[in-house]
């Protein structure tokens, strides 16, 4: 076994809690060491290996220039147009992003590339994500000239020294057919297919906990609740608008454990998330009108959230850090943000003050409407998250959006929204890296 050293790019990434500093161990990269695990469901096997120096000899063009953002958003736009993105759920701190031309790695305040990997290194790809702020990513092949294949996760170990950065890939997952999301917490990763979801152990030795069979799930949905106290997972369930929650602590390794179930919506789910502590999940769906919050206890709807009216596709769903406030983007090209621990505070209808109304217009006066909100380019898919709180009353919301610009906005309780920065990401970084 090769003990290899965690290095942490900049501070906390996604929701996670920081790991300790230290080393994590992985899998030996010996050349004549291959390791297979495969399920026993002969429709969709799956393999992890480990790499010898001889397994990617493929080669591809080293003139690609910069190009536009391949795709973007795996879990909320259909797989040939979609991107990785890999942002925090709460308060965000950096992204990744999956690109014609590799891997770019960007920090959020202040805005800047910290790295990135080449077309050379791992070709064109289709989903990306990173383990906290560690040297370790996931990587999924895709777009026009992909080195690896769509059905395949390889892990990344940027902190490796060696001679050939092909040998920096440590692991490989590999399937029967296209992988969809990828998830990772500091114990375990979380791989999506359309189907089907497998759980393994992480980063040390991987071996497969869990496999859950799923509703048809063409855009991976699927959230892991980052919290040391509690190993929550949640995706669409069998039955239409419904979600399925698993205590991942609580099941028995190697066994289907049957989660329980939330009748969230009457439509499919197209967007769902966990609050830090894994306490609430949120959901939209189709229709993307509305947003629902459970409790992931009790089951019991905690409060409904009305983005609008007309329909609308929903990409993401963020808590902030303490669970103060949620933000939700969409394709009407408007990032909405809600107060949930004072619901006071945002907005009610005006029909709310009339009295008694009949039971249809009633479920509508009684949503709650968002207290401030914020415009991006329409139609562009977008993801956004909480930024660092300026000040005691001032929270921040970042949206970063595929065709590469970056909002940043801050509101106050009172609902004023303003502007703070703009900047287009994929112009920061010298030509000549690519």
């Amino acid at each position: 076994m090769v003990a290899l050293e965690t290095k942490w790019f900049l501070m906390n990434f996604l929701r996670c809690p920081p790991l300790q500093q230290g080393e994590v161990v992985l899998p030996s990269q010996s050349s004549d060491i291959t390791e297979k695990e495969s399920s026993d469901n002969n429709n969709n096997n799956s393999v992890w290996q480990l790499y010898g120096r001889s397994d990617l000899d493929h080669k591809t063009p080293k003139d690609i220039r910069k190009a536009a953002v391949y795709s973007s958003l795996t879990q909320w736009l259909n797989r040939e147009e979609s991107t990785a993105f890999s942002s925090t759920r709460t308060r965000v701190s950096c992204f990744c992003c999956a690109m014609e031309t590799g891997v770019r790695i960007y920090n959020v305040e202040p805005l800047m590339e910290k790295g990135h990997l080449d077309h050379e290194q791992v070709g064109s790809v289709a989903l990306c994500s990173m383990l906290h702020r560690s040297n370790l990513l996931a990587v999924v092949g895709g777009g026009v000239n992909p080195k690896f294949s769509e059905i395949s996760v390889l892990i990344w170990d940027d902190a490796r020294e060696v001679r050939d950065p092909k040998d920096k890939l440590v692991l490989e997952f590999t399937f029967t057919k296209p992988v969809l999301a990828v998830r990772m917490r500091h114990d375990k990763i979380i791989i999506v297919l359309k189907n089907r979801i497998y759980v393994y152990s992480f980063p040390d030795n991987p071996v497969k906990l869990f496999e859950f069979d799923t509703r048809d799930n063409p855009k991976g949905l699927c959230d892991l609740c980052p919290s040391l106290e509690k190993q929550l997972l949640v995706f669409p369930g069998h039955k239409c608008g419904s979600l399925q929650l698993v205590d991942l602590s609580n099941t028995k390794p190697g066994t289907s454990s049957a989660p329980f179930t939330i009748n969230a919506h009457q439509s499919e789910i197209a967007c769902l998330a966990l609050n830090q502590p894994g306490s609430v999940v949120a959901s939209a769906s189709r229709k993307g009108t509305l947003i629902r919050l459970f409790d992931t206890t009790t089951r019991d709807k905690l409060v409904e959230l009305r983005r609008g009216t007309d329909p609308a596709t929903l990409y993401c769903i963020n808590f902030s850090h303490d669970s103060s406030f949620l933000c939700a983007s969409s394709d009407k090209g408007t990032v909405h943000i809600f107060a949930l621990k004072d619901t006071k505070l945002n907005r009610r209808s005006a029909l709310a003050r009339v009295g008694k109304v009949g039971p249809v217009i009633g479920q509508y006066v009684d949503s709650q409407w968002s207290l401030a909100n914020f415009t991006v380019p329409a139609e562009c898919a977008c993801i956004c998250a909480f930024g660092k709180n300026t000040s005691k009353n001032v929270n921040s919301v970042i949206a970063i959006c595929v065709d590469g610009t970056f909002h940043k906005y801050v509101f106050t309780p009172d609902g004023n929204c303003n502007r703070e920065a703009f900047d287009v990401y994929l112009d920061i970084c010298d030509d000549d890296d690519f």
